[in-house]
């Protein structure tokens, strides 16, 4: 089970493959990052490892620094690190441009309209007030803040994300998160935890009104969800 791997076994396994390999070892978060980092490498002279979150590739990073191994780079997401000043202590650290790999894709030119082109109806898309890439970024914007209040550098919340319903707060007519639904939806999503719902919005709106750049505040898992309710629901072909 991927839980069951260690910080300590990657970096072992790493040290071990050295003696058949004498390139380079790129070590990112997750697999999927994995796939998509090995497009950009020549994998006979770089091998690229996945660490299966932030916290291991960053213990990974100081296990093998400690023990002086050369040749590698990490690579993880930014999340709120950019936004909090935060800088690599190492030089074999990077981190994604923008909040996370996701939110790096989607802001790339192009790349939004090529997605849009295959599985959203022109029609539709024509109608709306704003580009699907500036919704996608509102939509997303309330979501990150409070992501960004429920993390350690914040209120330290005890939040859960993961599977998150976003029907229960977008509104398909208007393609809008309703705030107020949004935080029932992630309390109830956190099982019991006691949150207070008024006090969390004004936070919000507070965090909105200081102007912070929404490709580093919003998740692109987030932004991944909004995109596929809105082929269904908003801007979508028949094939979305």
């Amino acid at each position: 089970m991927k839980q069951d791997i260690t910080a300590h076994s990657i970096a072992n396994t790493i040290r071990m493959t050295r003696s058949l390999h004498e390139g380079a070892f790129l070590i990112v978060e997750g697999d999927t990052d994995a796939r998509l980092y090995k497009r950009f490498v020549n994998e006979a002279d770089c091998k690229v490892i996945p660490a299966h979150d932030k916290d291991k590739a960053l213990e990974v990073l100081e296990i093998l620094e400690k023990g002086s191994f050369e040749g590698f780079l990490v690579i993880v997401d930014a999340d709120f690190w950019h936004l909090e000043g935060i800088k690599p202590g190492s030089v074999n650290l990077f981190l994604t441009d923008s909040h996370d790999l996701e939110t790096m894709i989607l802001c790339t030119p192009g790349v939004l309209e090529k997605i849009l082109d295959e599985y959203g109806s022109t029609n539709k898309i024509k109608r709306l007030k704003k580009s699907v890439r500036d919704m996608l970024l509102q939509n997303a914007l309330p979501i990150g803040f409070l992501r960004w209040l429920a993390s350690p550098s914040k209120g330290n919340l005890s939040l859960v994300f993961r599977d998150l319903c976003f029907e229960n707060f977008v509104d398909r007519t208007g393609f809008k998160v309703n705030i107020d639904k949004m935080i029932d939806e992630v309390k109830n999503n956190s099982g019991e935890i006691e949150i207070d719902r008024k006090s969390i919005k004004s936070r919000i709106k507070s965090l909105k009104k200081e102007n912070h750049d929404p490709w580093q505040v919003c998740c692109g898992h987030d932004m991944v969800k909004l995109l596929a309710f809105g082929f269904r629901f908003v801007f979508g072909n028949k094939n979305a």
